[in-house]
């Protein structure tokens, strides 16, 4: 059985002191443990509501004041590229987005980072959610359509070799377009997809290189997504174990009982179940505040969620959903709930610390050092 890689991710976020305290840590965290790959997010607005991001409920406030303060990742990434000479991390966006981004931009971007990095980029690319696209007025109707459109477009210029191509589409015409930047030694950047819907899922079996949901949900309801994208692979006429089983793993982990459920009962974790499916919430008898329909991730839009609301909201929160969506306890128990999901296809963790949503900054910065363990543990699975 193959053993599973790790990424870690940065969230990007401007903090006090440093403006780059999060990309440091991250780094740090990624050499130390052995991983793979450092990930940072496409965001401008965070999953959960920000308005219960106050040092009265977590206490990584103090030192991260904005929630929604996201540096621009590719910027981010350049960065990290020249600073990385040592230690080889891949460097990933998880996930950049299809929908505010004219996959020409993307394409460059990636191919840009690839070749600085001496092919070391990895693209996440998904639909995007309502929350970074509406806001802006970026046009929200058929998501997944203007991804695939976008998908096929960034394909497009890679295999162009610089000569002027033409290509009909509904979102991202092509009319004697030029891409000039080279591959880096033949390769370009890995497509990793986050894709949870059933049509998401039949086009990352036929371009994916990777599969990168945001929420694995259930280890077996993880298998069946990953054999619905195998099938697509395998219609298509490609190999079915080329597309990588990887996956955000949400993590709360500390050295005691005690300090985790302290993290799992946090104001910030409550609120961050309102990104969850109606669906989800009803597998554990509640009904989602937001509606018995409402989508989840995909359709919030947090930023007019206020703090009464978001504090009352996710007082609904059963602890046995927050168990289902995040990788909770100590080392140990961790390490046993990934081992799990190993065993149901997973081979590629992206793991992310939840450590600084404990109401109290020293205790929050103490879980570092179990989600350290977590890291390197994975490695030995």
């Amino acid at each position: 059985m193959a053993r599973v890689r790790t990424g870690i991710v940065d969230p990007g976020l401007h903090s006090r002191g440093a403006p780059d305290l999060t990309h440091r840590t991250a780094k740090f965290v990624a050499a130390t443990t052995g991983a793979d790959s450092l990930w940072v997010v496409d965001h401008l607005i965070g999953l959960f509501p920000s308005s219960v991001w106050k040092p009265s409920h977590a206490g990584g406030a103090r030192v991260v004041p904005v929630a929604d303060a996201y540096y621009e990742p590719w910027t981010l990434l350049g960065r990290a590229a020249a600073r990385n000479r040592w230690s080889r991390l891949r460097l990933g966006v998880g996930v950049t987005d299809a929908g505010r981004r004219h996959p020409a931009v993307t394409a460059q971007a990636a191919a840009t980072l690839h070749l600085l990095s001496g092919g070391r980029t990895i693209l996440g690319i998904g639909p995007g959610e309502r929350e970074n696209n509406e806001p802006y007025g970026v046009d929200w109707q058929r998501p997944v359509a203007r991804f695939e459109e976008a998908v096929a477009t960034i394909r497009a210029l890679w295999e162009s070799h610089g000569e002027p191509i033409s290509r009909d589409s509904e979102f991202f015409p092509l009319r004697d377009a030029v891409f000039a930047l080279p591959p880096h030694r033949g390769t370009r950047p890995e497509l990793w997809m986050g894709a949870h819907g059933p049509r998401m899922l039949r086009v990352a079996g036929r371009f994916a290189d990777a599969w990168l949901p945001a929420f694995p949900g259930s280890p077996a309801e993880y298998r069946d997504k990953l054999d619905t994208i195998r099938t697509a692979a395998s219609d298509a006429g490609r190999d079915p174990s080329a597309v990588q089983a990887a996956g955000w793993q949400w993590i709360i982990t500390a050295k005691s009982q005690t300090i985790v459920e302290e993290i799992l009962d946090s104001a910030v974790i409550r609120a961050y179940m309102l990104a969850a499916s109606a669906q989800a919430w009803a597998r554990h008898g509640v009904e989602h505040p937001l509606g018995p329909t409402f989508s989840g991730a995909q359709d919030i839009l947090p930023q007019t969620i206020d703090e009464a609301t978001a504090l009352e909201y996710g007082r609904r929160a059963p602890l046995s959903l927050i168990r289902d969506v995040f990788q909770v306890g100590t080392p140990a128990e961790v390490l046993d709930q990934i081992a799990e999901r190993r065993d149901h296809g997973l081979t590629y963790a992206v793991l992310v610390d939840l450590g600084a949503c404990h109401p109290k900054l020293r205790t929050g910065l103490l879980t570092g050092s179990s989600f350290a363990k977590v890291a390197r543990g994975i490695r030995r699975l």
